[in-house]
């Protein structure tokens, strides 16, 4: 750690790690409930299971970034962070309101939850991902002015790299358009038409941005390869993903109501959507093969290089199978979307935040790296959750055509009805239960790896001051 500032990092990532394990929690719970529909019913109804396990997964995500931000920066910009102490009171503002938030949801029904935090004032709940109490939206956007003006504040009195550049942007995007979750118009077509502002933009757009930056400060701290050809890529990569993704937007107006010329344009411009994905393939697998040192922290690097791998078939692969129009007109929402989603999620993003924090975490305790048999765990965590992620993956695509063929395909009078098909697919669903228990495995041992390491310091290498 060259900043002392940098320690701010800690609680981020230490709390990102926690609502990610209560998020694995709420999928396996969900994963039973696909099977044996009245799980944990009342206490915990498959609405509210699946509302809680999507909002932790942004949040927890959030915090990782916002980890990640407030490491990266400082060293970046070869300056300590503009307010250390704003990024505490942030930390414990953003903290409070995610667990009253999640608390809201299991303990009181969500009508009443909405009349108890105002949202009648300024309605902006029951909407997919969006569901957070208003309130709590507001929270979100102080906690977002707050962060980022600390992070710009460091970046403007320190050294200007294309990395804090990008990453800057990519966190000012990411306030910007989460604003539109403010926006509720009456008219659904409109409704849908900007509420992928805030979930497509996010995830298809700036947080391209956000992943790439990382990314690439990673590889540049762990192979020593120029900054000027890392940064050269990263150009590329986030040229690629900005004219994809914002024009990619168009495969989500399909079937709203917007006008038809979406159905091309979405089509087009989603197909290109797997380019820069591709991209960070050969540009991870480039600066490994150009590397000038040889790192001692293999984990980090195995989930870097991981993580592009990953997000090309998750994001590129399967967002591809079914962007075009003429084939989302049958998988749209279908478990199709679900295999996606869950690839694309975990490959990009992550994968990101646990490769940053198998970075940092070691430098923000004086080591360069953990110790090996650490380093052995953590590497095989990282292989466990990959292949259960993939096995997910493959038996969702599988549950997904079952469902086309079933309930998509024949006509209205010969068609199985929605649960008549969930019970075709029950077996399925046995099989993605089994490995989303074997994905929970992983992540213990990815925690376990750095209670090891705790135990373990001294088998580590000195640190080296360059790292």
């Amino acid at each position: 750690m060259k900043y002392a500032s940098q320690a701010v990092a800690k609680p981020y990532f230490v709390f990102a790690m926690l609502l990610f394990l209560g998020q694995i929690v709420f999928g396996l719970v969900l994963g039973t409930q696909y099977i044996i529909g009245d799980f944990l019913f009342p206490e915990i109804p498959f609405n509210v299971a699946r509302m809680v396990h999507t909002n932790l997964l942004i949040v927890w995500l959030l915090f990782g970034f916002m980890g990640a931000t407030y490491y990266l920066v400082p060293e970046e910009c070869q300056t300590e962070l503009y307010s250390p102490k704003l990024a505490w009171v942030l930390f414990w503002l953003f903290a409070v309101a995610g667990v009253l938030t999640i608390l809201g949801y299991l303990l009181v029904p969500y009508a009443r939850l909405a009349e108890l935090t105002g949202n009648e004032l300024l309605p902006t709940m029951g909407r997919e991902f969006l569901e957070q109490p208003t309130i709590t939206k507001i929270g979100i956007v102080i906690v977002c002015l707050g962060f980022i003006f600390n992070v710009g504040m460091t970046i403007l009195r320190g050294r200007k790299t294309v990395i804090n550049m990008v990453l800057i942007t990519g966190l000012i995007g990411l306030a910007l358009f989460f604003l539109f979750a403010f926006y509720n118009p009456v008219s659904l077509v409109l409704d849908k038409y900007f509420w992928w502002w805030v979930v497509h933009l996010w995830v298809e757009g700036v947080w391209e941005l956000i992943l790439g930056s990382i990314l690439a400060f990673i590889f540049i701290k762990t192979t020593g390869v120029d900054r000027e050809v890392v940064e050269k890529w990263l150009y590329l990569i986030i040229a690629m993903a900005l004219i994809s993704g914002i024009l990619g937007t168009g495969h989500h107006y399909f079937f709203i109501g917007a006008p038809s010329y979406w159905l091309w344009i979405g089509s087009i411009f989603s197909a290109v959507e797997p380019l820069p994905f591709f991209m960070m393939v050969v540009f991870a697998l480039s600066m490994l093969r150009q590397r000038r040192r040889v790192h001692p922290n293999k984990a980090a690097i195995t989930w870097a290089t991981g993580c592009t791998i990953m997000a090309f078939l998750g994001a590129g692969v399967w967002g591809f199978l079914h962007t075009l129009a003429p084939v989302n007109y049958y998988t749209h929402g279908s478990q199709l979307t679900a295999a996606h989603g869950h690839l694309a999620f975990f490959g990009a993003y992550v994968m990101i935040v646990l490769a940053i924090i198998s970075y940092a975490w070691p430098l923000l305790h004086g080591k360069e790296c953990n110790s090996p048999v650490a380093q052995r765990l953590e590497i095989a965590s990282c292989w466990t959750m990959c292949i259960s992620m993939l096995m997910i993956t493959f038996l969702l695509t599988a549950a997904g055509v079952v469902q086309v063929k079933l309930q998509r395909l024949p006509e209205a009078d010969q068609a199985l009805s929605f649960m008549a098909t969930q019970a075709a697919i029950e077996g399925v669903y046995w099989a993605r239960l089994v490995f989303g228990v074997l994905f929970g495995l992983g992540l213990l041992m990815y925690l376990a790896s750095f209670w090891l390491a705790r135990r373990t310091r001294e088998q580590v290498p000195a640190l080296d001051s360059r790292a």
